[in-house]
C-alpha cells in the first residue's frame, strides 16, 4: 500500500480513461480522486472519499491497509467527486462520523441525503486528536466552492488541500516526478476551475503561510513533496501582472474572418507581441483557458450569423466572462454579410470583465486594403496600451 508517511496512506482511485469533467472540462490526461487514510494511535480518519463510480477501488485500497474501523470521514468539499462514496462508507462503518464545516454539512445533506445525526461540525482552526496524530481544520473558502476547507496533519506537516493546488493528471506516481508536466496540468486546472476566485485564493495563501507544510496532498493529481513548487506557481498565476500577450480566439465560415485573423496575427508579431491563437472549431478549451492566465489582451474573431456572433464565438465569450481572467483589454474583429450587432453582443457577453473594450474592426464581406490598415492600427493601439501598462518595452 502506498504511504505518504508512516500510517498515512493513499487509498484513492485513478481514472485513466475519463476525458471530460462536469460535461465541460477536457481531461487530456485523465484524473485521480485522492483519498487518504490516517491511522492514529486511538482513532482513524479518512480524508475525503472518491467519485461514486470508483467506490469499489476505495474499498479495495482500504482493505489493503488493514483498516477495520474508520472513526471519522473528513469532508473538505461537498462536490461529488470527493464526497460521492461517503454514503457507502457510512453503511460499511456505522460508527463513523462525517467531520466538516457547517456549510459543507448542509451541502452534503442536500446532495447526498446524509442523515443529520451522522455529522460533527468544526470551526475554523479547530483541532481533532487521533491519539498520536492531530488534525487541524482550516477554512479555505472558494477554492472553488463556498464551503471548501483544508485539513492539516500537524505532526507530519501534511496539508490535505482538496481541490486547492490540484491537477487533473492520472499517474502511477504518488509524488510529483516530472515537475514541468505537473505544473502544466496544475495550470490548466487553475485556469479552468480556480481563476475566477483569485481574490479568495490570495487570502487563502496568506492563511496557509504560517503553517510548517512539508507536503501538500490535493484531491486530484500527485502529492507535492516540495510544496514550494505549487505554492510559488499559485502566487505567480494569481498575483503577477499579465504579460505582453494577446489571446486570439476565432471562428470563420467563409474565410473572411480568417483572413483578418491571419493579417492581425502577423501585425501583432511584427510589434513583438506574443500571440496565442485558437480556432474555436477544434480548439481545446482548456488550452484557451490556460492562455488567459497571463494575457493582457483578449481578442475574439467572429463572422455574423443572422444578426449576432457565431455560436462558437458566443460560447467562447461566455466561457471567458465566467473565468474572469486578469486581461486589461478586450476587442473584436470580424465580418458580416448585410447587417448585425455582432460586436455589441460580444461586448455585452464579456461585460463581467474589468477590462477596457477597444474599438473593434468589423467589415462588410471580404476585407479591403483599408480594413487591413485598420487592423494594423488596432495592433498599434494594443502595443501602446501594453507599453503604458509596463508590459512591453
Amino acid at each position: 500500500m502506498r504511504q505518504l508517511k508512516p500510517n498515512v496512506f493513499s487509498v484513492g482511485a485513478i481514472d485513466w480513461e475519463r476525458r471530460l469533467f462536469d460535461e465541460l472540462i477536457p481531461l487530456p490526461d485523465g484524473t485521480t480522486y485522492n483519498s487518504y487514510l490516517i491511522k492514529g494511535s486511538e482513532k482513524s480518519a479518512l480524508i475525503d472519499t472518491v467519485d461514486f463510480s470508483k467506490t469499489e477501488d476505495l474499498m479495495s485500497h482500504l482493505i489493503d491497509t488493514g483498516a477495520d474501523r474508520i472513526d471519522y470521514i473528513i469532508s473538505n468539499h461537498a462536490e461529488q467527486d470527493h464526497s460521492g462514496s461517503i454514503p457507502d462508507m457510512l453503511l460499511l462503518h456505522p460508527e463513523a462520523k462525517v467531520v466538516t464545516n457547517p456549510k459543507c454539512r448542509q451541502m452534503l445533506i442536500d446532495h447526498l441525503h446524509i442523515e443529520e445525526d451522522r455529522f460533527i461540525t468544526v470551526e475554523d482552526g479547530q483541532i481533532l486528536s487521533l491519539g498520536d496524530k492531530t488534525l487541524q481544520f482550516i477554512y479555505t473558502p472558494w477554492v472553488h466552492w463556498p464551503e471548501t476547507m483544508s485539513t492539516f496533519l500537524q505532526e507530519d506537516g501534511i496539508l490535505f488541500s482538496c481541490d486547492f493546488f490540484g491537477s487533473h493528471l492520472a499517474s502511477s506516481h504518488l509524488f510529483v516526478q516530472d515537475e514541468a508536466k505537473v505544473l502544466q496540468d496544475a495550470k490548466r486546472y487553475y485556469a479552468e476551475i480556480m481563476m475566477p476566485f483569485r481574490s479568495a485564493i490570495t487570502g487563502n495563501l496568506k492563511k496557509l503561510a504560517d503553517l510548517k507544510i512539508e507536503m501538500i496532498a490535493p484531491s486530484h493529481g500527485p502529492v507535492y513533496n516540495r510544496p514550494a513548487l505549487i505554492v510559488d506557481a499559485y502566487h505567480e498565476w494569481v498575483e503577477a501582472e499579465p504579460g505582453n500577450k494577446v489571446t486570439l480566439a476565432y471562428v470563420s465560415m467563409h474565410e473572411s474572418t480568417r483572413k483578418m485573423v491571419d493579417h492581425f496575427t502577423e501585425a501583432l508579431m511584427e510589434r513583438e507581441i506574443e500571440v496565442e491563437r485558437f480556432d474555436l472549431t477544434h480548439a481545446d478549451l482548456g488550452e484557451l483557458a490556460m492562455s488567459l492566465v497571463d494575457s493582457a489582451t483578449v481578442v475574439i474573431g467572429s463572422p455574423t450569423v443572422l444578426v449576432g456572433p457565431h455560436p462558437m464565438a458566443a460560447y467562447a465569450a461566455t466561457l471567458i466572462n465566467a473565468l474572469r481572467p486578469k486581461a486589461k483589454y478586450l476587442t473584436v474583429i470580424g465580418s458580416y454579410g448585410w447587417a448585425g450587432k455582432m460586436p455589441d453582443q460580444l461586448q455585452q457577453i464579456l461585460s463581467g470583465l474589468k477590462a477596457e473594450f477597444l474599438e473593434p474592426v468589423v467589415v462588410k464581406g471580404l476585407a479591403h486594403d483599408e480594413n487591413y490598415t485598420e487592423l494594423d492600427a488596432l495592433a498599434d493601439r494594443i502595443l501602446a496600451k501594453h507599453k503604458n501598462a509596463g508590459m512591453a518595452a
